[in-house]
């Protein structure tokens, strides 16, 4: 058999996981660039990340095209051989699409419950506190999903819906804006994974311990609960791009 001009079956093979393994690990600074540009109600300090938005969103797309690229490569790998190199192929290829958000998971984890506080009768102009303080903003939800992809979260869904290095987490107003749909508090964040070290890692995000103090003095909800078997479904929609923000 001719090999002069093929490359070697680990050479494809890592050139094809090596893209996938870098749009996993893409999905924490993405998801946290294209959620801060809503507006900081509360004082925190959020600076404009519009051209790290684009920048970010440009990277995603060009691994997904090399992704796509090379997926025709595996394919015809696989089918040119039919033996144990290809069944590696497919394991590994296989224990990435978990984490790609591209196969339906389960196990242990926990959820994150964020709603707004109920309505005051005592705001005036005067007050310290205003009808924006009481309310879920953008940057808490932001702070919980990276607080539990920091934490070493296996998948992520905001309400049900997976999220994926392509998400894009937007509040407009007292709505939330998450695949093309649109929904209102409260709000649900789960996440699978260790539930200790994902506790940890939401102690100590900035954002989430400031949502936590004017949950204590507004009334705003936050509600952690462990469950041992988290159902998430795959990712259904287009991986080629989120929203803009």
């Amino acid at each position: 058999m001719d090999t002069i001009s093929r490359p070697s079956d680990n050479t494809r093979v890592w050139r094809f996981l090596a893209p996938v393994v870098l749009a996993g690990c893409g999905v924490l600074l993405v998801t946290s660039a294209k959620a801060a540009d809503g507006d900081d109600l509360r004082g925190s300090d959020v600076v404009a990340l519009s051209d790290l938005v684009r920048t970010e969103e440009r990277r995603v797309q060009e691994l997904q095209s090399r992704i796509d690229d090379l997926s025709s490569d595996v394919e015809d790998l696989t089918a040119g051989q039919g033996n144990s190199e290809a069944a590696e192929v497919d394991r590994h290829t296989e224990e990435l699409l978990p984490a790609a958000g591209l196969t339906a998971v389960e196990g242990p984890g926990l959820t994150v419950t964020l709603d707004d506080a109920p309505e005051a009768d005592d705001l005036s102009e005067d007050s310290e506190v205003n009808i924006e303080d009481r309310l879920v903003h953008q940057q808490d939800l932001e702070g919980v999903i990276n607080a539990l992809w920091a934490g070493g979260a296996e998948a992520v869904t905001v309400m049900d819906q997976r999220i994926v290095w392509t998400s894009t987490v937007q509040c407009e107003g007292p709505v939330l804006l998450l695949n093309g749909r649109t929904f209102y508090p409260p709000y649900t964040i789960s996440a699978i994974g260790d539930a200790d070290a994902m506790r940890d890692a939401l102690d100590a995000e900035p954002k989430v311990r400031e949502y936590r103090a004017w949950a204590d003095r507004v009334g705003l909800t936050y509600r952690v609960v462990e469950d041992e078997e988290l159902q998430m479904d795959a990712f259904t929609g287009s991986v080629q791009g989120g929203q803009s923000s």
